[in-house]
């Protein structure tokens, strides 16, 4: 397992460049199950842990995927399989997404129930109800999830706005003839983007992006060309880390209106925040203000910027409040930030940040992949060397991470064992 190894306490200074969004071309790749014919992504962070097991699992089920820089060309030249293999399913969780499209295609499907970050109970109980609502049958059998019988058009409300329920939902009544309205769905831009691939193809989507989104379907969809959009939560960490460093960072192809909450909560914070057309500028001096936040789906607070943010409101002077509202157990790192000498409080799903005039380098540990992002800012502004273990928790959903901070100027390498 490999390490990053930081000398910290340096200002990051100059240009990243935002690479495309993960949340977002992980359904989308996995929308391509819906036609035959040839697609083509661009924008897509290729070289990111759960973007190469995402085409592994599509390789699996019979696609042909080929690769070249951050384009991916995906067309089929032999029937696809109906069940998705254990070995990859179980690493990510995204990949119960092969459910919607291979049950709208084919009339059944077997996938494993779905693994990913340690970060809760997570179930797939929505996805499982939507199906239902729209004619599918199921069964678990073996740790498997098993759907059949065809789907038809229909109404389905969610419990709660659910990313993955939204995208699952969303592409298998696109292959289904006839009008699905998906209400109380989720409104995240990745959600939107998903939704204008789909549309690309050939079905009819309004209001993805909205709380009830309409799809009128068809069970013949085309291939399409489509680039994915910058990643929120990549430019919200790196933002978080310029902050924190107290330096100055232009981060080039990001897209403000995607962060409009993390925004509006920096310059409560004192962080200048300038935005422009394809690019956002922060800069910081001295400590920040204490902000409280509260998770919530979007336009609310992200929940994966949650722990950044908690690294940022370490250094505060004064006591600021988190609660997370999106899911539970998802203050692992609280325990390696107080290694580093910050003083965290938890009560339930609520933690109390008691800011401190500065981190220490230490040795800590990855819990998973916005707890990796976490330790790494906190690692960035403290003085001394900090060690990061179990950084492929950080490989799953930051494309060159190491490469881009030194590029900034940070002090950081990685050691592979």
């Amino acid at each position: 397992m490999d390490r990053f190894v930081i000398d910290g306490g340096r200002p990051l200074r100059g240009t990243i460049r935002i690479s495309g969004a993960k949340n977002a071309a992980l359904p989308i790749l996995i929308a391509t199950l819906l036609t035959d014919e040839p697609c083509l992504l661009e924008n897509v962070p290729t070289k990111l842990r759960d973007i190469r097991l995402t085409i592994r699992v599509l390789e699996a089920i019979g696609k042909c995927v080929d690769v070249s820089g951050s384009r991916v060309f995906v067309h089929a030249d032999k029937p696809l399989k109906t069940r998705a293999p254990y070995d990859l399913v179980k690493q990510m969780r995204a990949s119960v997404l092969v459910a919607g499209p291979l049950l709208a295609r084919f009339g059944w499907v077997r996938v494993p129930i779905p693994g990913g970050c340690a970060i809760g109970v997570r179930p797939i109980d929505i996805h499982i109800k939507g199906f239902e609502d729209l004619g599918a049958r199921r069964v678990l059998e073996q740790g498997d999830l098993i759907l059949d019988s065809p789907l038809r058009p229909g109404r389905v409300r969610f419990k709660f706005p659910s990313v993955g329920a939204t995208e699952n939902l969303m592409m298998a009544a696109a292959a289904v003839a006839g009008t699905t309205v998906i209400v109380n769905a989720a409104r995240e831009p990745e959600i939107e983007d998903l939704g204008s691939f789909l549309a690309a193809m050939g079905a009819r989507v309004s209001g993805a992006g909205t709380s009830t989104v309409t799809i009128r379907g068809s069970r013949t969809l085309r291939g399409a060309k489509h680039s994915v959009i910058p990643d929120r939560i990549e430019t919200g960490t790196y933002m978080l880390a310029a902050a924190a460093t107290q330096g100055s960072l232009r981060l080039a192809g990001a897209e403000p209106a995607h962060l409009k909450a993390l925004i509006a909560k920096m310059r409560a914070a004192g962080a200048a925040v300038r935005e422009g057309r394809g690019r956002i500028a922060v800069s910081m001096k001295g400590r920040p203000r204490p902000v409280s936040v509260v998770t919530a789906p979007h336009p609310g607070f992200p929940t994966d910027l949650q722990a950044p943010w908690m690294a940022w409101m370490s250094l505060a002077q004064g006591s600021s409040r988190i609660r997370e509202e999106v899911f539970e157990n998802r203050f692992m790192h609280a325990a390696e930030l107080s290694r580093m000498g910050a003083r965290i409080a938890l009560s339930g799903e609520t933690a109390s940040v008691h800011g401190v005039p500065g981190l220490s380098g230490a040795p800590i540990m990855a819990s998973d992949l916005r707890a990796g992002a976490a330790l790494l800012v906190a690692a960035l502004a403290a003085p001394g060397r900090t060690t990061v273990q179990r950084v492929y928790h950080i490989d799953r959903g930051y494309e060159r991470i190491e490469a881009k901070l030194r590029a900034a100027g940070a002090r950081i390498r990685r050691v592979r064992r």
